[in-house]
């Protein structure tokens, strides 16, 4: 069985503080965490402080600049991976984030096992509703290989549909976004960030 992801509310408190915890033992101010992200400090300090939650685009970018990992902001560290070898068997994955939260997406890690990945695999599963102001944007290069349902992905001012089979590779600086048509859609989604300075 699936490990239950914290309740909401929590989880977007547990956000700020993993983030300032993580700060903290890089040794770095919000100033320079700032100058890293590109971000504003009174944004950072209000995420911080849990008044406001990024999208993971932005958590993407401020793992960077801290050096370490999406999955590490959002859960506990678990045990690390034996010999160089992450296996996550189908009843161990956990939710990163649900829908319906400030995030967005349902996702659910695939590697979350592992510390300083190069590349971040997810299982997304698109929500058939999105804002229409709402776009992913975050350094780094994704790629999707849609596993079910068919998947309307734009990406800067293209649209495309995709199906079970598709895939798609994309620079993660276009703004991008899905949603399912007829349903549920799920997909493999994978993310590579380069690291912070």
């Amino acid at each position: 069985m699936t490990p239950e992801a914290p309740a909401i509310p929590e989880l977007e408190k547990l956000v700020g503080s993993r983030i300032a915890e993580a700060r903290a033992r890089a040794g770095i101010t919000l100033d320079r965490l700032a100058a890293l992200t590109g971000f504003s400090k009174g944004y950072l300090s209000k995420i911080e402080n849990s008044r406001k939650v990024p999208p993971i685009g932005s958590l993407a970018r401020i793992a960077a600049a801290l050096k370490t990992d999406i999955t590490d902001l959002l859960h506990p560290p678990s045990a690390a991976p034996e010999g160089g070898l992450s296996v996550v068997r189908a009843g161990e994955r956990r939710p990163v984030v649900r829908g319906g939260t400030a995030f967005g997406y349902d996702y659910v890690s695939l590697a979350d096992n592992r510390r300083d990945k190069k590349m971040e695999p997810f299982l997304f599963t698109f929500p058939s509703r999105i804002d229409k102001y709402v776009f992913f944007e975050h350094e780094g290069e994704e790629f999707m290989f849609v596993l079910t349902g068919r998947v309307e992905w734009q990406a800067g001012s293209r649209k495309l549909v995709l199906e079970p089979g598709d895939s798609i590779y994309f620079d993660a600086r276009l703004p991008h976004r899905g949603r399912a048509l007829d349903g549920e859609a799920t997909a493999l989604v994978v993310t590579c960030s380069p690291k912070g300075e």
